[in-house]
């Protein structure tokens, strides 16, 4: 399985390549796609997937029960991952060379960019309002470190300032260079469009170099963007994968969780309470039917989770230390960062008990504000019982994450088993 994700993750270098390749796959798969403003007419075990954006996707399949009776199944994550966006008029010229301006999008750990090949992957928007996603998959840029030489305290810390410290360089010039339209021309030439086509463009920088498993016996991963690919990886699994045609069954995968998920495609708009309620209309139930589905619903919100840290030690709770490649971590919060209550996590542990799947639990120190996820910001518009979970990981928010090899066959396993159920 690992190879799998490892390569699926490279194919998903953003959330738009992320979508599109997700799209390939459940066109494979036998998905057909709609489209949120026409009227639905949907089908008992019916396999559809609807985009938000090019970044959000929605899958699911229709169960042969009726979803008033058996209300949803779902399955949240996040599509996106902390990095750098390339700003409009990127080019800059210092001396002989040239830069990229950038700007930051979400919380990535600014050093570890540094001195690494990165690429530049996103979508452009042509004349015609269309969209097409690229890759410009070769080593293109980098950001390297100023030499220790130059400071000598660098070991002690360096704040980096990104509008200084953190553009990448593209080229070296031999020859003069037109600013003008630099990075377009490359666009241009990489996708075979003519570059009076393109109107915008939204682009990132990416690691270039893949993922791997590592460790003396492979049970770790390291890789980009683990966060939150293993969940949006394992769900899709578990969506294609369950021979389930009971319930329905939906996967969300949302954009913009990095940055609070306040868009349009994002786990604080209506996007997921509108597709549900288009399903009931699709199967020719009304609102009263809709609402009394989402009393029978459940989601599990699936995202990374803070594993213990050998070199701080001192970071984690002192007494739920969540460790790799010892299951999966049921996430809780007394200020709600997390979804999970007792009665939510019970039935999770269920599921990990009846199929021999190892959980754990995570907590913050108490001294220490943590982060949130999907999962608290969707049950705020969609009032359904909800739980948080999610792979331990070390370095998250870092170009190079890591997780257990074991605690991503265990996450696949266990979403697997909730659909199934």
């Amino acid at each position: 399985m690992e190879k799998e994700f490892l390569k699926f993750v490279y194919d998903s270098p953003t959330a738009f390549n992320a979508v599109d390749n997700i799209k390939k796959i459940l066109l494979k798969e036998n998905f057909i796609e709609l489209d949120m403003s026409q009227k639905w007419n949907l089908e008992k075990k019916g396999k559809y997937f609807i985009i938000k954006n090019n970044s959000s996707l929605f899958a699911f399949q229709i169960g042969e029960e009726n979803i008033k009776e058996t209300g949803f199944k779902i399955i949240g994550s996040h599509t996106d991952s902390p990095g750098f966006k390339i700003k409009p008029n990127p080019e800059i010229i210092i001396e002989n060379y040239m830069k990229l301006n950038i700007e930051v999008y979400g919380g990535p750990i600014y050093n570890t960019w540094l001195d690494r090949p990165l690429s530049i992957a996103g979508r452009i928007i042509l004349k015609d309002l269309t969209t097409k996603i690229v890759n410009i998959n070769k080593p293109l840029l980098i950001i390297p470190n100023l030499a220790i030489h130059q400071n000598r305290e660098v070991n002690k810390g360096i704040s980096l300032n990104p509008q200084e410290n953190l553009l990448p360089i593209i080229e070296i010039m031999t020859k003069k260079l037109e600013k003008e339209n630099y990075l377009l021309n490359i666009i241009s030439k990489e996708t075979e469009i003519n570059i009076n086509q393109i109107l915008d463009f939204e682009l990132f920088l990416y690691e270039y170099d893949k993922g791997s498993t590592i460790g003396l016996n492979n049970e770790m991963i390291s890789s980009s963007r683990i966060d939150n690919l293993a969940s949006v990886f394992t769900s899709l699994n578990a969506l294609i994968n369950n021979k389930n045609n009971k319930n329905t069954k939906i996967i969300a995968c949302f954009d913009n969780e990095e940055i609070g998920s306040t868009t349009l495609q994002g786990a604080d708009s209506l996007s997921l309470s509108y597709l549900l309620e288009k399903i009931c209309y699709g199967l020719e139930l009304n609102r009263e039917d809709f609402i009394s589905s989402l009393e029978k619903s459940f989601i599990i919100s699936a995202d990374g989770a803070h594993a213990f840290h050998p070199n701080y030690s001192n970071k984690g709770d002192i007494t739920n230390k969540l460790l790799m490649n010892n299951g999966i971590a049921i996430k809780y919060s007394s200020n709600y960062s997390y979804t999970s209550n007792a009665y939510s996590a019970s039935y999770i542990k269920k599921i990990c008990k009846e199929n021999n799947i190892k959980y754990q639990y995570f907590l913050n120190r108490s001294d220490t504000r943590g982060g949130s996820t999907i999962g608290p910001i969707s049950q705020s518009n969609l009032p359904i019982n909800s739980v948080d979970i999610g792979i331990p990981m070390l370095a998250m928010h870092s170009i190079r994450e890591l997780c257990g090899t074991e605690d991503l066959k265990l996450l696949n396993k266990l979403l697997n088993k909730f659909f199934e159920k």
